[in-house]
């Protein structure tokens, strides 16, 4: 491939169709882009749509820095039917009328769930337990546990609330909400707990993730337009609007790229992970201050 036909370096924020995997998303975009240097930061579910950030080529050392963003999305709880994945894909293992359900109890059991919480994962995920994915021990009938571990909801917001009828001709209520929360979180875990607390349990029936950190739904594109057009935020555009940015002169760049620990200003002392651009905006590397020093998570330039 010529240099002109090269594949930029940068990310891709996909607008993910429902029924995809992310991964089966990644094998598009290593076709729509001719490189097998593709991967994806964060998974969001088959049923989920929304913002999928995928790096290409040498972005894709970005991406693990990436995964540990805010996320931000919309979504449709259902009250009143408990299901075997707490998504409307698995099979409904409960139905319980939640018609006399109050906003007053749904504002309460939201706010149960606001903030620094402990929260179990939904079995059916891709979390190991002793090295075998929870999915597959729950398709097998196992019973197990899965460990609570420390999530933050930043915000947990109903917008709408709504009676329906299941198919099953059980009265449910479905929640409109937001959700801004840490990486991690299992916005059908919520769902499930919600539901739970409330005596009728709960499901989510429909998700659109519409941010992961800087990356907002405005800017993804849809698979297919990305097949007429492969649309690739440049990777120091990428680092820029995602770390705070640290300029350094040309000798610096210099040893930076020779592996020398510069010495770290005092504004980014615990800033975590910072991005370091050189003369004429030329991004370098990712650095976190250890010592009073840079140390180099990712070199690039």
């Amino acid at each position: 491939m010529t240099e002109k036909n090269r594949t930029p370096d940068g990310l891709v924020i996909v607008d993910k169709p429902s029924g995809f995997t992310s991964h089966d998303v990644v094998a598009k975009m290593r076709g729509i882009a001719r490189t097998r240097r593709v991967g994806h930061a964060g998974t969001l579910d088959p049923m989920a749509t929304g913002v999928l950030v995928l790096g290409v080529e040498k972005a894709t050392k970005l991406l693990g820095h990436l995964a540990l963003t805010e996320k931000e999305y919309l979504g449709t709880i259902r009250l009143g039917q408990t299901t075997l994945t707490d998504d409307a894909e698995g099979e409904i293992t409960g139905s319980v009328d939640a018609s006399k359900v109050t906003r007053e109890a749904v504002d309460a059991g939201i706010a149960k769930l606001s903030g620094d919480i402990m929260q179990v994962p939904s079995k059916v995920s891709a979390i190991k337990i002793d090295g075998v994915r929870s999915y597959k021990r729950a398709r097998e009938g196992e019973e197990f546990e899965i460990p609570a571990r420390p999530v933050r909801i930043s915000s947990f917001a109903v917008y709408d609330v709504r009676d329906a009828v299941a198919e099953d001709g059980t009265p449910v209520l479905d929640l409109v909400v937001s959700v801004v929360c840490s990486s991690g979180t299992y916005i059908r875990a919520l769902a499930r707990d919600l539901g739970a607390d409330l005596g009728v349990g709960g499901h989510l029936t429909a998700l659109r993730r519409t941010r992961v950190g800087p990356y907002k739904l405005d800017s993804a594109r849809t698979l297919d337009q990305l097949q007429q057009e492969l649309t690739v935020m440049p990777i120091g555009e990428a680092a820029a609007a995602a770390f705070p940015r640290w300029e350094v002169d040309a000798r610096r760049a210099k040893l930076l790229a020779n592996g020398v620990r510069l010495d770290m200003p005092e504004e980014y002392a615990g800033a975590g992970t910072v991005a370091v651009f050189g003369p004429e905006g030329v991004f370098l590397a990712l650095v976190e201050e250890q010592k009073g020093k840079a140390k180099s998570l990712a070199v690039f330039g």
